[in-house]
């Protein structure tokens, strides 16, 4: 009987990777990379458990253009946001702000300052990926046991096999002659075959399934119709039980979720039944003379002072001759719109009874709106007081002024 020899198949040996040179200490890797730069190898590089000083020159290494990249993302930013805003604000819809520019770059500089900070980040990210060639998720040096003390205390010369001056024997004697600690072939990655690492792709696909779900839901929830409210993590007052103006209340017979007041009440704090107090009249007309709670003193007169400043003087004028900043600014403007303010110290103003100054301040006249709503009763009333003083001022005579200083006036 014959007996069958068995053979094991020869197993084919992997393509060469390049030759990895292991050194001690930094000096070394230098003085080894200025020999392998001056060689002229163009397919190289050092591995080192932290930055080594000199390292860039030792190699030959250019500057990156990533900064110039950088630069010009940053201008790029900052110009997409001045034409943004000039075109928003100023051009396709012009915004009207109490006479201000349409364009100012000042108010403008925030906005342009972000987007530069964000087209600047970005470009930095990106360019630096791709210039480093990265992400570059499995290497044939993962393989290497020699290699894995690059992260604690050993330092890396490789050479790759694709280099057009490498040759295996010459390339080997040089790293040799650089006083390595060893040299070693480095085989190609068959085991991946470039192939990212299946764990890698998994997690790839799961996030971007899920970054989709917040668009997803955004658009069922903008798009869906729904009689229960949505989800509200922070309510605040939002949601409360309440019927909003204008909607129906099934409640009431009239079927109105407005309600008028009921009749005969008023708002706690709001009754008003001094009418010279609260009205400016007394049995029905204008009244003369100031409401007794409105005392006539320096306090009185400061008070109206203030809130003459604050409500009056910005179109009246400091004096309340109508020559206040906003008449001003109008009249420079000359739109064709604008109402010049009343010099309100004219002789027929100063003899119109108390009680009309206080209903013209309280409910406004003409085109100057009502100050009831911000001001109180006694704020009016001393404002109204100030006002007669100015008055006073600017319509004075010789015989209002007491006879003891007539004498020292020109």
């Amino acid at each position: 009987m014959s007996e069958k020899k068995q053979t094991k198949p020869a197993s084919k040996e992997a393509p060469l990777y390049g030759l990895l040179a292991e050194y001690e200490k930094p000096k070394q890797l230098l003085a080894a990379a200025k020999k392998v730069r001056d060689a002229g190898f163009e397919q190289w590089d050092t591995y080192t458990p932290f930055p080594v000083h000199g390292i860039d020159p030792a190699m030959g290494i250019k500057p990156t253009i990533l900064p110039w990249l950088v630069l010009g993302a940053g201008l790029t930013g900052a110009t997409t946001a001045l034409v943004l805003q000039w075109w928003t604000n100023a051009h396709d819809y012009a915004w009207i702000v109490s006479g201000k520019p349409f364009w100012s770059l000042p108010a403008n500089i925030p906005v342009t300052f972000e987007l530069t900070v964000l087209f600047s980040a970005i470009t930095t990210l990106v360019g630096m990926l791709m210039l480093n060639k990265l992400p570059h998720p499995s290497s044939p040096l993962d393989f290497s046991e020699r290699f894995a003390r690059v992260t604690d205390d050993r330092f890396f010369v490789v050479i790759e096999a694709r280099d057009p001056k490498f040759d295996e024997g010459d390339t080997k004697a040089l790293l040799e002659s650089t006083g390595a600690v060893a040299v070693e072939a480095v085989p190609e990655d068959t085991k991946t075959e470039g192939r990212m690492p299946s764990v890698l792709v998994y997690a790839i696909v799961i996030l971007t399934c899920a970054a989709i779900v917040p668009f997803a839901l955004s658009a069922y929830a903008r798009e869906a119709k729904n009689r229960s409210p949505r989800i509200h993590i922070v309510p605040d007052m939002d949601n409360q039980q309440k019927f909003k103006s204008q909607r129906e209340n099934d409640f009431f017979a009239d079927n109105r979720a407005m309600r008028e007041p009921v009749a005969g009440t008023v708002a706690r704090g709001l009754l008003r039944t001094d009418e010279h107090l609260y009205e400016g009249k007394a049995g029905g007309t204008w009244a003369r003379t100031f409401p007794p709670a409105i005392k006539a003193d320096a306090a009185t007169m400061q008070r109206g002072r203030t809130a003459f400043g604050i409500n009056c003087v910005p179109c009246h004028g400091p004096t309340g001759q109508g020559n206040g900043l906003v008449n001003k600014r109008a009249t420079e403007l000359a739109e064709g719109t604008w109402v010049p303010p009343t010099n309100v110290t004219q002789p027929h103003l100063a003899k119109q009874p108390v009680g009309q100054l206080y209903g013209s301040i309280k409910n406004g006249i003409r085109n100057m709106p009502g100050y009831g709503h911000q001001m109180s009763s006694e704020d009016i009333w001393a404002t109204v007081m100030y006002l007669r003083a100015l008055q006073r001022g600017q319509n004075a005579t010789l015989e209002d002024v007491p006879a003891a200083q007539r004498a020292g006036m020109k």
